[in-house]
């Protein structure tokens, strides 16, 4: 009997160059939780850790969260090239190491980076070729919920970031795709991204990244 669907012999992925998809929106949104169901899953990403100036959180692990540096190391990082895009957030340095980008789509494998909006212009500026998904909060209403039952920041710095937020939610409609996170449905966000990187890999377009 002949097989049908993707077991195939017929059945091939004619763009086999790698995407480079890039994860943003405002703080609250839910990026990391997004990421980490992603890893929990093993879906076949790499995926890239920012290095970052701010302190450690006490449920946060250095190396997984984010590479937590110096602002003198940081300042090196930026002096050597060895960041694609960085960015000031909130008074912290955040950045992306290049290298392990770089080693990634050398070798054929699909990356996924975490970065707010700025950082997103600049990579879609220098890599025009990235996939840009914006996760967006279902209302500013359960953003404000979610900031404030992280509690995390004080009500100054909540005050800066909501403000921040309603600006970066303006910028939306200047990514590829937009994704919004319902409360408890994080599952339902992990499978509309996994849609785009079907969509995308389906895509005859050229996948040319310069690092």
């Amino acid at each position: 009997m002949k097989k049908s669907g993707c077991e195939d012999e017929a059945c091939f992925n004619i763009n086999s160059k790698p995407l480079l998809l890039v994860l943003s929106g405002p703080s609250g949104a839910g990026k990391d939780a997004v990421l980490s169901r992603m890893k929990e899953l093993k879906i076949p990403l790499d995926f890239i850790v920012t290095a970052t100036t701010r302190p450690l959180r006490s449920e946060e692990k250095d190396g997984i969260d984010y590479h937590f540096i110096s602002k003198d190391s940081f300042k090196k990082m930026i002096e050597t090239e060895e960041l694609l895009e960085w960015a000031n957030v909130y008074g912290n340095w955040y950045g992306i190491p290049k290298k392990p980008v770089k080693q990634a789509l050398d070798k054929g494998r699909d990356v996924i980076l975490k970065v707010d909006i700025q950082g997103a212009d600049t990579i879609k500026k220098i890599l025009p070729q990235a996939v840009s998904i914006f996760l967006a909060p279902p209302s500013m209403q359960e953003l404000t919920s979610r900031l404030r039952r992280r509690n995390t920041e004080s009500e100054k710095d909540l005050a800066l970031r909501l403000q921040t937020a309603n600006e970066e939610m303006k910028r939306m409609h200047s990514f590829d795709y937009i994704v919004i996170n319902q409360q408890h449905k994080i599952d339902c966000v992990v499978a509309d991204i996994r849609a785009i990187i079907a969509a995308e890999k389906l895509r005859l377009i050229s996948r040319e990244y310069n690092l």
